[in-house]
């Protein structure tokens, strides 16, 4: 365990509690005899604070034990589980802010029962490393709760990218040329911009970006990007140059996570980014007009997205940003998958679900995604017409557009579900989807006049093939038999079995 100052004063609050408790002695009654005040005691009993050697002595002589056994670091064995806990990586590196505590507030829940509290903890992290998870999923997992807690809209980003456009005299809605992005990053914050590095390098050629820091920062640009990707890494940059940070990605996807803060930074220069480039008030105008309109029109979709020159991932998740906050349709989600054209493998890539409702996700490493959700069936008619030549695989070419009304079998939730695809730009052979989900509820319904169009497929869905009820007869798409729906149904046969049989014997 490293000896830090927090875990000193950890192991000493646990041992004193523990202490004070056997031997059915009160706060009051220790405080008496060692001559210390009440608040005093408790204050290190939680941990929070580490007394001066003289009231060591006095807090041993008041238990009647010696003064190395409260100092030393060694604990019983109805304390190790709770020493194990505070010295795992998970409690040091974990964001507790994010959810308004200090790992003393942890501490204080579990130290009344330290052995059932860390055992339970224990088993927690046992989990986690039984299906390997890193420290960086539970630092992921706490930035979605950050964004959820917020409705993942941050007003003050808003307001930044409003300012800053205005300061550039940027006109209200317009496209912002990528050329004049890197203009700011060249002339103001002295980068320099290497646009022929990442292609050519064989291990780092699939990063978009890859930045190195110094007097004059370096950014390593993939030369093959789209414009507008571009765009948004340079953007991205300027935020974090105005929000003048030292905790932040090197890379545009994650090689490594070091910290919390880097997570949240890298979110925000993004949130910057999307805001900057896809400028709110006009996006809000774009959408009014959309939802208002009886009838289901994909195109107009991909025009709003021309309108502001963004790919389908940009666009849809600038939705997630807006929509709820502006429209009361909380209850959403947002996928990305990737497909290597012609295998039978799709990847979920990134997720974000507001909803109360368990959407696709991953679970189960080996179960199938069901196919007939709508990114699905884009991506495999994608894949089908760039095998018969088609369709282009070049990324610049119009998205592939589907809705489609998927009722959720396994909660009994309907969802209203726009789906894109197109190919990557750095990996020709392989395509992304994205699908932007919307309950339908009330809300729904009165703010989108075409939720019912009779033109749009209405399917029922399931997260796995493994899990779906639906007979074959029922669903052609099915890739693989309901092995786990088929386990609970006999397992809930055996415990009907076992309660009749049970009621039986009681009433002879």
């Amino acid at each position: 365990m490293a000896v830090s100052s927090e875990n000193l004063r950890f192991i000493l609050g646990l041992k004193l509690r523990t202490l004070r408790q056997e031997r059915g002695a009160s706060l009051k009654d220790v405080a008496e005899r060692s001559g210390l005040s009440i608040s005093y005691l408790s204050e290190i009993e939680k941990g929070k604070k580490y007394p001066k050697p003289d009231k060591i002595i006095d807090l041993a002589n008041a238990l009647g034990v010696a003064y190395d056994d409260l100092v030393s670091m060694s604990v019983t064995d109805e304390l190790d589980p709770i020493k194990e806990v505070f010295s795992s990586t998970f409690i040091q590196e974990f964001p507790f802010e994010v959810f308004g505590l200090e790992p003393q507030d942890v501490f204080a829940l579990v130290s009344d029962r330290p052995s059932r509290a860390g055992a339970l903890i224990r088993t927690f992290l046992e989990i986690g490393r039984t299906y390997d998870m890193q420290v960086e999923h539970f630092l992921f997992a706490a930035l979605r709760s950050y964004q959820q807690l917020h409705g993942n809209y941050f007003e003050e980003l808003e307001e930044m990218a409003q300012d800053y456009r205005r300061q550039k005299e940027w006109g209200a809605g317009t496209s912002i040329p990528h050329e004049a992005l890197y203009a700011v990053l060249v002339d103001e914050y002295d980068y320099s911009v290497d646009l022929n590095t990442l292609p050519d390098h064989p291990e780092l050629s699939g990063f978009r970006s890859v930045y190195v820091d110094g007097a004059s920062p370096t950014l390593l640009l993939n030369g093959d990007l789209m414009d507008i990707q571009r765009a948004f890494i340079y953007a991205r940059e300027i935020g974090y140059c105005l929000m003048d940070v030292d905790e932040r990605a090197r890379t545009s996807s994650w090689l490594k996570v070091e910290s919390y803060e880097q997570v949240l930074n890298n979110f925000r220069a993004s949130y910057f980014a999307g805001a900057l480039l896809i400028d709110r008030d006009p996006l809000l105008e774009h959408l009014r007009r959309i939802f208002s309109q009886p009838r289901w029109d994909g195109d107009a979709l991909r025009e709003c997205m021309a309108r502001f020159d963004a790919t389908p991932e940009m666009f849809y998740y600038r939705l997630t940003e807006v929509v709820p906050h502006f429209f009361g349709l909380d209850d959403i989600f947002f996928m990305r998958f990737h497909h290597d054209a012609g295998s039978s493998d799709f990847q979920l890539t990134k997720l974000l679900n507001m909803s109360q409702v368990p959407v696709p996700h991953g679970i189960g490493l080996r179960e199938h995604y069901c196919r007939r959700w709508p990114a699905m069936r884009l991506l495999e008619r994608l894949s089908d017409e760039q095998h018969n030549g088609a369709t282009s695989r070049e990324p610049t070419a119009p998205p592939r557009i589907r809705a489609q009304r998927s009722h959720y079998l396994n909660d009994e939730a309907e969802f209203f579900v726009l789906s894109s695809a197109r190919p990557l730009a750095l990996q020709p052979t392989t395509n992304s989807c994205v699908s932007l989900g919307f309950l339908i509820n009330d809300d729904f319904k009165r703010h989108v006049q075409f939720w019912n169009d009779d033109s749009i497929p209405r399917l029922d869905v399931n997260l796995t093939c493994e899990r779906c009820p639906l007979s074959p007869a029922q669903c052609e798409d099915r890739v693989a038999p309901p092995t786990l729906h088929e386990a609970e149904r006999s397992q809930q046969r055996r415990e009907n079995a076992l309660a009749e049989l049970t009621a039986s014997i009681r009433d002879a």
